[in-house]
């Protein structure tokens, strides 16, 4: 039998944004679109790296620096010089959604054998006043532009993806890259001192310990401000998202970043890079199980030093998009993870709660009512199991619990009400594997 207890008068912290993802909604070719489901769940942060790839996007005309700003030997203080046609609108259905974008500044990943965009600026400076004058447009007006109320500004992705000769996202050295970020995180602290500078978004199927430190040390030797420190996690075991964060606040608090906020921005589930595995996957991400991982990760990341989690990824047309079918955006069962998590994120105070059992993860929380998340992630063939919930705290007697299921059968419906009296209650449940509860209580 597995144990989880919750104790509601136990404030934790809040509940922080890690229903976040990486691209945001699609909506108006044919009617067909997402953005309604974008604010159903409650989706806060959209990162868009990668939206270079989506036409739904703009494709090739938006989001990445060089597509704003084609020709980099033009005059970088000159409006006609910019294109931020196709951006504003990615940026604006972001807006109607509800969810916030959080800009990545730099370039889509480059597998092809000829790289275009991921080679180091001609000129670092001048990349830098680039994207202030990209950011003016999007928080001052700047260039017929709008405030978009975009906080965090994200430089660069995945510099240390492999030898420059094989990296995909920076042909670079180290040494230039650390010249190059030094130059644009300066530059642009100093012009927008109120708004969230950082990156650089590190690569890691396995966290890359060595050149984390590196970066860190190296920024920390330059005196060069960090207001998050950016990395991206793919695995299969939801636990190794705590474990990553635990390594990393260490990290940036021995180099002095104590404030540095930790952003999670990529993480999904994956076996390996092969096309055995990958093909895996794939079948994993948009499945049942999938969606089980989601919330288990979703978890282990809230209660962890990470402070915003982002799935990758909600782009169309890509197989780690496990929320919205291709095509018709219909939501995939991990969908109904982000709006199950949504829930909690609502309430917005973390209570205390535990598990005695590694493949059952839960969390709960409290506001204006009352919440719990449970997420069994195991084995394919795993066995059902008896949950037995320890709850204390209620505020008043006879208080309705409502139970909504993930599972084969439902998509996070209610399938239960009960009563409950008195300030302590254990409820008794079984869960097949791999599926997800949430109860309310009010």
């Amino acid at each position: 039998m597995t144990k989880l207890t919750v104790d509601f008068t136990e404030i934790k912290g809040k509940i922080k944004p890690m229903h976040s993802v990486n691209n945001g909604p699609v909506g108006g070719t044919w009617g067909v679109g997402n953005i309604e489901l974008f604010r159903e769940a409650g989706i806060p942060y959209a990162r868009n790296h990668d939206a270079a790839f989506a036409s739904a996007y703009g494709g090739e005309h938006a989001v990445d620096v060089s597509n704003i700003f084609p020709d980099f030997d033009a005059d970088e203080t000159r409006k006609e010089n910019y294109d931020f046609v196709l951006t504003d609108v990615t940026v604006k259905k972001c807006m109607e959604a509800g969810t916030k974008v959080f800009y990545r500044l730099g370039q889509k990943i480059e597998h092809a054998i000829k790289k275009y965009g991921v080679n180091p600026p001609e000129d670092f400076k001048k990349w830098a006043v680039i994207c202030e004058h990209i950011i003016r447009h999007y928080t001052d007006g700047w260039a017929e532009g709008f405030d978009a109320g975009i906080d965090y500004w994200e430089i660069w992705n995945e510099h240390d993806n492999g030898e420059p000769d094989k990296n995909p996202c920076w042909t670079g050295t180290m040494e230039q890259f650390y010249d190059f970020y030094e130059v644009a995180a300066k530059h642009l602290k100093e012009q927008f001192p109120h708004l969230k500078i950082g990156g650089p978004a590190m690569v890691g199927s396995t966290p890359n310990y060595k050149k984390a430190e590196e970066f860190v040390s190296e920024m920390a030797k330059r005196n060069v401000p960090l207001d998050f420190f950016s990395y991206h996690f793919y695995t299969t075991g939801a636990h190794g998202m705590s474990w990553t964060a635990n390594y990393t606040r260490e990290l940036l608090d021995s180099y002095g970043y104590s404030d540095t906020e930790i952003i999670l921005d990529e993480w999904n589930y994956c076996t390996g890079w092969d096309r055995e595995n990958m093909t895996h996957s794939y079948k994993t991400i948009r499945s049942l199980r999938g969606a089980a991982y989601v919330s288990a990760c979703q978890i282990d990341a809230q209660k962890s030093p990470i402070d915003m989690f982002m799935y990758y990824d909600a782009r169309p047309g890509t197989g780690f998009n496990g929320m919205f079918e291709l095509g018709t955006y219909e939501p995939m069962k991990p969908y109904y993870s982000f709006l199950a998590f949504n829930e909690l994120y609502k309430l917005g105070g973390e209570t205390k709660s535990e598990s005695d059992d590694n493949d059952v993860y839960v969390l709960s929380a409290k506001g204006d009512k009352k919440a719990v998340l449970i997420s069994y992630y195991g084995a394919v063939e795993a066995e059902d199991k008896v949950i037995e919930l320890h709850l204390t705290g209620f505020d008043k007697p006879n208080s309705k619990i409502t139970y909504k299921i993930l599972n084969n059968e439902f998509d996070l419906e209610t399938t239960k009400e009960e009563y409950v009296n008195g300030s302590a209650v254990t409820l008794y449940n079984k869960m097949e594997a791999n599926t997800v509860m949430l109860l309310t209580i009010e």
